[in-house]
């Protein structure tokens, strides 16, 4: 994957990040990541080798490139990359989830931190296989043949867009982004995030997407100083 985004000359991906920060303590870091131009269109997957997905879907579009309403780019991960040199965090003890609904991974982009639990879930009445193929991390395939079974697994080093796939289902893909710190969110339907809680200081805020690789850009969050940047 390359480290900057693949861009036509017919669309183009921007980014618009707004910052709100409480007085002293820093704040929260909010924006909105745009897709400039006319979108793909998204091509159909064949669901017919299952019956259970062949019923729950017929088809299903493509999640590579999803834009809604007024150009917001989903499933972006945003991250703070730099700036918290000397600081260690230790990782939540919340787990993350990764479901298997519909024959689709839930969600497509799930971001968590490095020896965070994951508890990958199986909602459909057939055998899936989850296998991430990390660079960094430990590979592992794991089937998955009944409804409700759950399993749960971590990550011990840091490594953005690990991709992982079912062997039994090949439209299945979903990537798993892990980072060193809590600072972290995925863009939604609309293309908005928001990364909580984030101290004063300066920062690259990084941004991470399947097909248009990663984007930074420097933020300083200090105070009630309001900031917006854009990328393009």
């Amino acid at each position: 994957m390359s480290r900057h985004p693949v861009l036509s000359t017919t669309a183009t991906l921007a980014m618009a990040l707004g910052l709100a920060a409480s007085p002293a303590s820093g704040g929260d870091l909010s924006g909105k990541i745009t897709y400039k131009g006319t979108p793909p269109a998204a091509s159909m997957l064949d669901t017919k080798s299952d019956p259970v997905c062949l019923k729950a879907h017929g088809t299903i579009p493509s999640e590579e490139v999803v834009v809604g309403a007024g150009g917001g780019l989903q499933n972006v991960f945003i991250y703070v990359k730099e700036g918290l040199a000397g600081q260690k965090f230790e990782p939540t003890a919340n787990a993350a989830t990764l479901d298997q609904q519909g024959c689709q991974y839930r969600p497509h982009v799930l971001g968590v931190m490095a020896g965070q639990k994951i508890d990958i879930l199986n909602s459909d009445e057939t055998l899936h296989n989850v296998h991430p193929v990390p660079k960094d991390n430990r590979e592992w395939n794991l089937a998955m043949p009944f409804k409700g079974q759950k399993v749960t697994k971590k990550f011990s080093k840091p490594e953005i867009g690990i991709h992982v796939t079912c062997n039994v289902h090949g439209w299945m893909s979903n990537y798993i982004c892990v980072v060193d710190n809590p600072f972290f969110a995925v863009s939604g339907n609309d293309g908005t995030f928001t990364i909580a809680g984030l101290p004063d200081g300066d920062y690259t805020l990084a941004a991470w997407h399947e097909k248009f690789g990663e984007k930074t850009a420097k933020v300083t969050v200090k105070g009630a100083t309001a900031t917006t940047f854009s990328f393009e």
